[in-house]
């Protein structure tokens, strides 16, 4: 092997990723904002804390001189992906991004696809009851909603919420039980989200549908020009093995 690997995570899929090199015996390091406060930590060497924007990776970068960097982070986590794309393109280091792919509507869904918050507030602001999952960043935008809103989030807000607001604190992954009850009890008619994609937090677009309501999905930021992606951890193992970056002989499949 010919060096580190640094995957930059906060993602199942980083996690995933990380766990399967450590099998391997890979020299892995996973690196976390640390903007949630109790993050799920990967196996093998974790640093928390950013690197101070694409000066400071490149920084880190030149002193580290890993093989490559994965940026597994979140799908809407554009300035870090930027960041990355910048600061690997100043030193050459091959950069990967593991991106898993939006969902896609169903028989039954009423999705309306917007370009940011704001339209996503927008859009709603006539509904009566609004279930908001779009994280804790960006609620700003929604401040203004004149109905109930339903506010969703790992940690507390920094921004304010609307004055109708009820804030749950929780984690996913959440059931399609769980969610048609929580809508049953606020009356829902309407669910805000991000286009996250994967399956840990999708039950609440099935639990939408089976209640016949309709969603409004924020649509994801567009990645750097010119960075490999990749969907899957397989693809994203079969990638550094072809740099090396992974023993010899081992299929490019993750673990189960």
């Amino acid at each position: 092997m010919t060096g580190q690997v640094l995957v930059l995570g906060g993602t199942g899929e980083a996690r995933e990723l990380a766990a399967a090199l450590v099998t391997e015996g890979v020299d892995v390091l996973s690196s976390l904002a640390g903007r949630t406060a109790e993050p799920v930590l990967p196996e093998g060497p974790v640093r928390v804390g950013g690197f101070g924007g694409a000066e400071g990776l490149a920084e880190w970068l030149a002193e580290h001189r890993p093989g490559a960097v994965v940026d597994a982070t979140h799908p809407f986590a554009a300035q870090i992906t930027g960041n990355a794309a910048a600061a690997a393109g100043r030193h050459g280091t091959p950069l990967l991004r593991l991106q898993r792919p939006g969902w896609q509507p169903q028989p039954g869904d009423t999705w309306r696809h917007v370009d940011s918050l704001a339209a996503a507030a927008e859009a709603v602001a006539g509904f009566r009851s609004v279930f908001l999952t779009t994280g804790r960043q960006g609620l700003r935008a929604f401040a203004d909603l004149p109905g109930r809103v339903l506010v969703r989030s790992v940690d507390p807000p920094d921004e304010p919420l609307p004055a109708g607001a009820t804030l749950l604190l929780d984690r996913g992954p959440f059931s399609v039980a769980d969610e048609l009850a929580l809508m049953r009890e606020h009356e829902v008619d309407v669910v805000v989200t991000k286009d996250s994609g994967g399956h840990l937090t999708e039950a609440k677009l099935t639990a939408a549908r089976e209640l016949g309501l309709p969603v409004v999905l924020v649509s994801r930021p567009p990645l750097p020009e010119g960075v490999a992606t990749v969907a899957t951890v397989a693809e994203a193992l079969a990638w550094l093995a072809v740099r090396g970056l992974r023993p010899p002989g081992v299929a490019g499949t993750p673990r189960p």
